[in-house]
């Protein structure tokens, strides 16, 4: 009789191993491995948590590279996400609506932030058209801030790391950065301080539109610009700071500068945080949301932050922002990182990827900084090289909020402007680059001054002469850029 019942159970479990789908597992109902652990864990003893279900179907933005402008590319990839999001979430809305489960759609992905319990993600992970669901944590970066506070009255002119990269001498053949704009994602921004006021896109010179300017992504949801923190007011000082009366603290003070808000005050963001700022960046739309329009889009993005995948956030989901970000012909500058001097010290997003444009920082003697980050990336297996560039980031001086000056701020998060704004020089100077994120970031990588170092602490080398592991290519040098053929 047991071994008739042995027999019957056997027949069962062959039965049942041939009708569940592959993954599923019988025991919790969940599918293995489309649940990231840290959701599961939240969800666990009936608790209700965010998170991120991204679908399994992306949009191909492979064809962006054969348009010739940045507004072709940045219509065909936006108008190309937004097909493929709205066609492919439909189903899983319904559901959502249906249910009352509170959802926020994001298309710069294939993507749905939803809150849920253990029951919710169980369903949504069985579904074919769900790849898996991530974990939408509250990740703190380490922002530097100032040792000391200078006098507004004390203008110091331009500031030494300014020179450093060239940008006066790129000023001295009419390339300020007009008609170029750069982009913050950061802990927002003091929109009417002196040194950046008159460069702010939404100001006229006599009133203020923040429509298509500004967003504010946490949940302040901020209708005007504001930063609690300082670290965005600084980090755009850097790339378009000017007051006019001897504060030049900015590489392109011609530009025009536009802003999201993606961390609050203690430097808190999220990953659906930060993809709500890339997906106004690329289509910048009126305060309180609406339609975004891609001709509005910046030409650069500079991102001094980072999210660590040990605090739950995705590798995957990321990648294919930055991917989206670079495809619609926008320049993706990124802090390299402030956990140096270790060799592969280069390990969060969304520095470690390769279509990132990587910043390391050095000091005035151009000794690479011992917190700056090396490579090679090893957290995804692939060993590439990183940084990509250096640029000074110590002991920097730039605007913070309210309407004075900082100095002694450190970080790689100080040396990522430096290129972005870079990036206004250059493609005034030379607007066959517009658009074009190869070219531009070859065209900076093969103009920086190489720098080698064996004695540096933590020198890490690279699998040529030309770009190591330490320094990248070596530091901006934007005339040489602007000079290149």
């Amino acid at each position: 009789m047991n071994s008739r019942k042995f027999l019957l159970g056997a027949i069962l479990a062959a039965l049942i191993a041939g009708i569940v789908p592959s993954g599923w597992s019988i025991q919790t109902g969940e599918m293995n491995g489309k649940i990231a652990s840290r959701v599961l864990a939240e969800t666990a003893n009936g608790g209700s948590t965010e998170a991120l279900v991204v679908l399994t179907q992306q949009a191909d933005l492979s064809a962006a590279a054969t348009l010739k402008t940045k507004l072709e590319k940045g219509y065909f990839v936006v108008n190309s996400l937004r097909v493929v999001a709205a066609r492919t979430q439909a189903p899983i809305l319904s559901l959502l609506q249906q249910r009352g489960v509170p959802y926020q759609s994001f298309y710069i992905v294939n993507m749905i932030k939803v809150t849920g319990d253990r029951n919710l993600m169980e369903e949504l992970a069985a579904r074919t058209d769900v790849s898996r669901i991530d974990a939408n944590p509250r990740v703190r970066t380490a922002l530097p801030g100032a040792t000391g506070m200078d006098s507004t009255f004390r203008p110091s002119g331009v500031e030494w790391n300014i020179q450093k990269v060239k940008a006066p001498d790129v000023w001295a053949l009419g390339f300020h950065g007009e008609g170029r704009v750069v982009a913050g994602a950061d802990t927002g921004v003091q929109w009417d301080h002196p040194a950046l006021k008159s460069h702010y896109r939404g100001w006229d010179g006599h009133n203020v539109n923040h429509d298509y300017n500004w967003h504010d992504a946490t949940p302040d949801h901020s209708p005007v610009p504001i930063d609690p923190h300082g670290h965005g007011t600084f980090t755009v000082s850097e790339m378009v700071g000017d007051d006019g009366q001897g504060n030049q603290v900015g590489v392109a003070p011609g530009a025009k500068w536009i802003a999201c808000r993606n961390m609050d005050s203690g430097g808190n963001g999220t990953p659906a945080q930060y993809t709500e700022c890339f997906q106004f960046l690329i289509a910048p739309y009126p305060v309180g949301g609406g339609q975004g329009d891609p001709s509005k889009a910046p030409d650069s993005i500079n991102n001094s932050w980072e999210c660590p995948p040990s605090e739950g956030c995705s590798f995957d989901t990321l990648q294919s922002i930055v991917d989206a970000v670079r495809a619609a012909g926008i320049f993706p500058a990124m802090a390299a990182g402030n956990s140096g001097p270790s060799c592969s010290s280069i390990q969060y997003p969304p520095a470690i990827y390769a279509s990132s444009v990587d910043v390391g920082a050095l000091d005035s003697g151009n000794n690479i900084a011992s917190f700056s980050s090396r490579g090679p990336v090893t957290v995804d297996g692939s060993r590439r090289t990183k940084p990509d560039l250096s640029a000074p980031g110590v002991n920097i001086r730039g605007a913070v909020p309210t309407n004075g000056y900082g100095s002694g701020w450190s970080g790689t998060s100080m040396a990522a402007p430096h290129v972005a704004g870079g990036v206004a020089l250059l493609w005034q100077a030379k607007p066959n680059l517009v658009g074009n994120i190869t070219s531009t970031e070859s065209t900076m990588e093969h103009a920086a001054q190489h720098l080698t170092d064996v004695q540096a602490s933590g020198y890490c080398r690279g699998p040529n002469i030309f770009k190591d592991n330490t320094f990248g290519y070596g530091l901006l040098n934007l005339l040489q850029a602007v000079q290149a053929p």
